[in-house]
């Protein structure tokens, strides 16, 4: 059995094997009230149909004002609940493991009104300058996390990813391009970890099961932060109760990015060997084989897949084919793997 389709169990949870969904905003949210519409049910039901894993559901605003778009997913109200409770009970039912990632934009929230950040300064000149969040303001951003993963069990999901990559609001507290701060949120950093501490010590007060956090381990940016720097961050999180650290790079401020295949994966094997803790490698990651020599050499535990599934939502039947192994087919296609 190739390593890939190898089950993989983190607490209480077993996924079928190691290919993940990677969350990716489908902006269609139309009535803009930030529910589930028919679109999200095909999108994410047809992934498990085509035998993913863990199927992590994209980037869902845990507060109005901190939506990417108007047209995100929110669930910010009890009125979500029911929506994505149907979007997890379609996935379920093909084998896959539900995830969903808890996110707050920030400065890169393109919302109508105020939106927020750890300092005032806008991410680039087409962007609105953000309002400086006060502790009042952190601590009820705090707070809709923690309610974020109540609904979250509600629907019931099987994990939790905080959103602390990609230069939204974690992830702006994290590096010190964006975080000027002089309070206990701002300087070292021990301080701009602060937000990212409460909101996983709140959601773990609720939450038993997987919880992962995305982070950005790379800024491309002189004095920012880089997977080395993320190591101790990434050691906080693992004594914190943290099971996996999504390893993504980049978009905390403009930048420009060498990108080639594979290229995020050595930031996974940084982090993953420097805090002994459960990683995901994500980023230009197409074939099976890349894949497989990705977990057989030990550089992450899981492989995120994000734009090749939104090409070949049946890609785990194609990296199988590749690595010459037999998987779980629905009685409904096993004719078409018959020649």
């Amino acid at each position: 059995m190739a390593k890939l389709f190898e089950p993989f169990t983190i607490r209480n949870t077993t996924f079928k094997n190691r290919i993940v969904m990677a969350p990716m905003c489908m902006y269609s949210s139309m009535d803009e009230d930030g529910r589930v519409e028919d679109w999200h049910k095909i999108h994410y039901a047809t992934r498990a149909v085509g035998q993913v894993g863990l199927i992590i559901v994209e980037a869902t605003a845990v507060q109005p004002a901190g939506r990417i778009s108007a047209q995100d997913l929110g669930i910010w109200s009890d009125e979500h609940v029911q929506g994505l409770a149907e979007a997890v009970r379609l996935m379920q039912q093909h084998g896959a493991k539900t995830g969903i990632q808890l996110a707050h934009a920030g400065r890169k929230a393109t919302v109508a009104g105020e939106i927020y950040a750890p300092s005032a300064i806008a991410f680039s000149d087409s962007y609105k300058t953000p309002v400086e969040m006060t502790v009042e303001d952190i601590e009820e951003t705090v707070q809709a996390f923690k309610e974020g993963a109540v609904r979250a069990k509600k629907a019931g999901f099987d994990v939790i990813e905080l959103h602390a990559a990609h230069g939204y609001l974690i992830n702006e507290f994290l590096s010190p391009l964006s975080n000027k701060r002089t309070d206990t949120y701002g300087g070292s950093a021990e301080n701009r970890y602060r937000l990212l501490r409460e909101v996983i010590d709140n959601v773990r007060t609720v939450w038993e099961s997987p919880l992962f956090v995305r982070i950005s381990a790379h800024d491309y940016a002189d004095g920012g932060m880089t997977a080395d720097s993320y190591v101790e961050m990434a050691q906080w999180m693992k004594e914190q109760g943290v099971d996996l650290i999504d390893v993504s790079s980049g978009a905390v401020v403009p930048a420009t990015i060498d990108v080639f295949p594979g290229y995020q994966v050595p930031f996974s094997e940084t982090i993953k060997a420097g805090a002994d803790i459960a990683t995901g490698a994500v980023g230009l990651i197409t074939t099976g084989i890349q894949a497989e020599e990705i977990l057989k050499n030990g550089r992450a535990d899981v492989i995120l897949l994000a734009r090749e599934l939104l090409r070949d939502p049946y890609w785990a039947y194609t990296a199988a084919k590749e690595l010459d192994v037999d998987i779980e087919t629905p009685k409904q296609y096993a004719r078409g793997w018959v020649f």
